[in-house]
């Protein structure tokens, strides 16, 4: 490690990834089945901070085995973000997207949007510099991060942020459903009874956030992704899109997992391949020009894919 990377890892690091999962309303099952996602999103964020060239990062990001790779890329992309933020000149974030992060694109704007929600930082401000399509995933990652880090504002009291636009906040509820996820160690009653708490109109969000984290992320067998499909029979779109999102994401990075696979089987009715695809034709022939994010007729197209 550098002279800098010292004194970078020494003012935006994270102490301890289990003091996190130590906080008040959250599940003991969390640690124990998610600790590995945590720990390699730590090395991905403290890898960035510590040396961000990329001859240095990337070698160090591929040494995480690769169903848990996502999640240090992840870490990458919310460590190069705030240091863009601090020399915003160096622009190494662009240079990450464009070249070693380009297969992880997902996990890295998720990333992205961790650090926005660190800096206090709205990521809808941000979007011109990002993918067209993908750049929402910022505001989900921003969701994650106030529902993981500020728990009492976001999930006992259901707070909605004021800066981000209807469309913002859908995606926000995303990262949201995310959190609940993990943050309840993938026990499906407690991850169903906090959903259940949040106004109606923002389940299928939340929901959908499920989908993707118990999809990429994994932490329940066969019985307990039946049982979430059996509370959210309703939202079933909503899990399959982002179960098949997860597959999406994984086949690019070429880290396929059995668990999301499985998810795919239950959530989608068919396996992480077929998913997949349906994803990627969905995000073919996108309009340029639309009073509706791309990103939005995106997510739309794939619901209505996996529903045929």
């Amino acid at each position: 490690m550098t002279a800098a990377g010292a004194i970078r890892r020494r003012l935006f690091g994270i102490p301890s990834a289990r003091a996190v999962f130590s906080r008040p309303g959250f599940a003991p099952e969390a640690w124990e089945r998610f600790a590995p996602v945590a720990c390699s999103l730590m090395e991905g964020y403290h890898a960035a901070l510590e040396d961000p060239r990329l001859t240095v990062l990337t070698p160090r990001l591929d040494a995480v085995e690769p169903a848990l790779r996502g999640f240090a890329y992840e870490g990458a992309g919310m460590g190069l973000a705030a240091l863009d933020a601090v020399a915003p000149r160096k622009r190494r974030l662009d240079a990450f997207v464009a070249g070693p992060g380009a297969a992880h694109i997902y996990p890295v704007y998720v990333g992205v949007g961790l650090a926005y929600a660190r800096l206090r930082r709205t990521p809808e401000s941000r979007l011109a510099g990002l993918d067209p399509l993908l750049g929402w995933v910022t505001a989900d990652g921003y969701g994650f991060h106030e529902a993981f880090f500020k728990r009492r504002r976001y999930v006992e009291r259901h707070a909605v942020p004021a800066r981000l636009t209807a469309h913002g906040r859908r995606c926000f509820d995303q990262g949201v459903g995310r959190a609940l996820w993990f943050s309840s160690g993938g026990v499906v009653d407690r991850v169903t009874r906090l959903v259940d708490a949040f106004p109606a109109h923002r389940h299928a969000d939340l929901w959908s956030g499920v989908g993707l984290a118990s999809a990429y992320g994994g932490g329940a067998d066969e019985a307990a992704l039946r049982s979430v499909l059996r509370h959210a029979a309703a939202f079933r779109p909503q899990l399959a899109r982002g179960a098949a999102t997860a597959a999406w994401g994984r086949r690019a990075a070429g880290n396929r997992t059995e668990h999301t696979d499985l998810a795919c089987r239950v959530f989608c009715g068919r396996g992480d391949e077929e998913a997949a695809a349906a994803v990627e034709r969905a995000a073919r022939d996108l309009p340029v020009i639309s009073v509706e994010p791309r990103y939005e007729i995106w997510r739309r197209r794939t619901e209505e894919a996996l529903a045929a």
